[in-house]
Formats: structure tokens, C-alpha cells, sequence
């Protein structure tokens, strides 16, 4: 009898160092009182400062919402584009809403939800360069934010179009990058119509025009955890899709963007 209580408690306690190991992240975040989200402050009305200097935007308003569903404080953690990923994996957040891309190559290394929002990408320019679709860019400079979605097809473009007129360059950020299309240091860029929308109207960006959209998919992103966090992915999933269902993201879409939403649920994951 004692072996077999032995063995029972034995078990017990085995179980009970499972259940603690393989605590999920949303536990984590209930038992801190906050959920801490990455969020690119340099990315149109998707994320920005105002003018009191706090974060506002598109995906502030989406941690927000996150956050008060979980029943914890909200604490936006600015990173920008080559940041997001890193900022989830070396543990400085817990969730990045900053419009990230599910490709299967970064799905090796970070967990992806369903997509909570989409963009169109567009060709953004000077009203001098004599670009007015995404074919004029052969010969000319183009520039891009680091880690931006689509550096890979400009750079394969580049290399078919073979015109030794033709580069492209990195900048750190969306300002730089979009800064250094109107000061002439590149010709044009290639980024989302909402970035591109709000360059213009700023006012900060003198000369610049959207030219054309880009012939690429519909950009679709999503919400991004550790890899191995299953448990929150689930919850995450069941959020965005309650932002869906009842009507909030359209909300948050006609607060921050305007016009016709793009629909998140029709998405592919890209190469």
C-alpha cells in the first residue's frame, strides 16, 4: 500500500511540474497585470505619436482592446520594422501589433494568429520623377524601410529589369525612408497605402504623390507570439476574430484609415 501511495503521490507531483512548466504566456501576462505589446510608432495611422507625444493609432488602439479583454494595463512598447520580431523572441514583449507579415520563412521562428488586418502596397514618389506606375521605377533609385514586407520582389525586380541606373537603399525607419524620397536622395519607395496617405496629408513630405499601386497581393498581417505559445495563439485567435464579429475592427478601420475596410479573413500566407 505504501508503494502504491508513494507512486500516487509521486505522479502527482509530476503532474503538477508539467501543468507549472508548460504555463501558458496568457497566464504569465494575467499574473503581471499588464500586457505588453510591440508596436511600430512609425507606421502611418497604424502607429504613431500625437501631438501630446503618446502612442495613437491603428494597432494602439487594437493592444488596447486586447489588453482590456485579458483585464490587464496596456503597455505599448515602441520598436520599429527590424525590432518587431526580435522584441517578441528575446522576451521584451509578449505580443507585437505592429503589422507583421506571417511569411513561412518567419514562422520558423515566431508564432503567427489569423490576420487582423490588411494593406495595399503602393508606389510612392515625387511629382518629378516621371514614375507613374510600378514598371516606371526601372532605372531609378528605390528606397525601402529595413524589414519591410516586399524588399524581396523590389529586389528581384531590380535585378530583371537589369538597368545599372537601378538600386535600391535601406533606411532604419519609415520616416527616413519616406524623407529621403522628397529630398531626392531616392526616387521612390514601395510601401502601404495607409503610410503613403498619411506622408502626404502631413504635410511634413513636400512634392510626394502615389503613383500606382504595386502588383503585389493584398498584404495581410498578424498579430505575433513566441513560437511556442499555442495556448495564447488560441486566445488571440478568438479576439481577433470577436474584433470581426462585432463590428469593432471596422470601427477602429473608419477611425483611423477610412474607406472600404480591407477584409483580414481573406488572407494567404506568403513565401
Amino acid at each position: 500500500m505504501s508503494n502504491l501511495r508513494s507512486l500516487a503521490i509521486a505522479t502527482l507531483i509530476s503532474a503538477c511540474s508539467t501543468s507549472a512548466a508548460l504555463a501558458d504566456k496568457l497566464d504569465d501576462i494575467v499574473d503581471n497585470g499588464e500586457l505588453r505589446c510591440a508596436v511600430t510608432l512609425d507606421n502611418g495611422q497604424a502607429g504613431f505619436r500625437d501631438s501630446n507625444n503618446q502612442p495613437a493609432g491603428f494597432d494602439v488602439d487594437y493592444c488596447k482592446d486586447l489588453a482590456a479583454a485579458i483585464g490587464v494595463k496596456p503597455v505599448v512598447i515602441d520598436v520599429p520594422f527590424p525590432d518587431r520580431i526580435p522584441s517578441i523572441i528575446s522576451g521584451r514583449a509578449d505580443v507585437a501589433v505592429a503589422s507583421t507579415s506571417p511569411t513561412m520563412e518567419r514562422a520558423k521562428s515566431i508564432g503567427f494568429t489569423k490576420p487582423y488586418f490588411a494593406y495595399q502596397y503602393v508606389v510612392l514618389t515625387r511629382e518629378d520623377t516621371g514614375i507613374n506606375s510600378y514598371e516606371d521605377m526601372k532605372g531609378h533609385v528605390i528606397s525601402s524601410p529595413q524589414g519591410n514586407y516586399g524588399v524581396d520582389f523590389i529586389e528581384a525586380d531590380i535585378k530583371k529589369w537589369a538597368d545599372p541606373k537601378g538600386a535600391l537603399k535601406s533606411y532604419q525607419t519609415m520616416n527616413d525612408n519616406i524623407l529621403a524620397v522628397s529630398q531626392g536622395h531616392s526616387d521612390a519607395t514601395v510601401v502601404v497605402n495607409t503610410v503613403a496617405q498619411d506622408a502626404i496629408k502631413s504635410g511634413k513630405f513636400k512634392g510626394l504623390k502615389i503613383a500606382a499601386a504595386a502588383p503585389w497581393e493584398i498584404d495581410y498581417v498578424s498579430l505575433a507570439v513566441a513560437r511556442d505559445e499555442y495556448g495564447f495563439i488560441n486566445y488571440l485567435n478568438l479576439f481577433v476574430d470577436q474584433q470581426t464579429r462585432s463590428g469593432r475592427y471596422k470601427e477602429l478601420w473608419n477611425k483611423w484609415i477610412g474607406g472600404e475596410p480591407l477584409d483580414p479573413s481573406k488572407s494567404v500566407v506568403m513565401q
